[in-house]
């Protein structure tokens, strides 16, 4: 059960029986606020310490701000192309390739901190401005074989935030980082 708990610290996504405006406010928010918070957590990190995995086999702190960026440049292009194409089938990718990658594995995060500062700000400008109508349209994930919508999709990416946020915390308190 150790195992589970440093892998999901905040738990899996549970989608509610109803999205609400208030549901979707408090998403948003916590996509639009996720850079700043990120930065609070890693900006004085050594690179010893960004290179520490936050669970046995796991990734690193390194991997896991670049993963962060990788994923969210994804989401961002797949919420424009179900706002512009109907019921587009998006292009999965390996997540964990990406992840073992030179850039994800060695580079600092600089780079990466960047991105998702304008990554999210773009992202946060569509996401106050879509209508009802917005929320329900569809892409279809082949890897997955179904259709997500937008507001579903807003949340998974509410929780990726607080759930790779989480790992980095939890790193640090078992560690004993300030």
């Amino acid at each position: 059960m150790e195992l589970e708990n440093l892998k999901f610290p905040i738990g899996k996504f549970a989608k509610p029986a109803t999205i609400t405006n208030a549901i979707l406010e408090k998403w948003i928010d916590d996509i639009s606020t996720f850079p700043v918070r990120l930065v609070i957590e890693v900006g004085d990190l050594t690179d010893e310490q960004l290179d520490t995995p936050y669970r046995p086999n796991g990734w690193t702190i390194r991997q896991v701000i670049h993963h962060c960026a990788d994923s969210h440049m994804n989401s961002l292009v797949r919420l424009k192309l179900a706002l512009t194409e109907e019921e587009p089938t998006i292009k999965p990718y390996f997540e964990e390739r990406w992840a073992e990658l030179d850039d994800t594995k060695n580079m600092p995060i600089h780079s990466s901190l960047k991105m998702l500062e304008g990554i999210h700000e773009r992202w946060t400008f569509l996401l106050k401005n879509l209508s009802e109508d917005h929320h329900k349209r569809v892409f279809i994930h082949p890897e997955h074989g179904m259709k997500f919508r937008i507001d579903e999709n807003i949340g998974v990416y509410a929780w990726h935030c607080n759930h790779h946020l989480a790992h980095i915390k939890e790193t640090k308190k078992r560690q004993n980082w300030k």
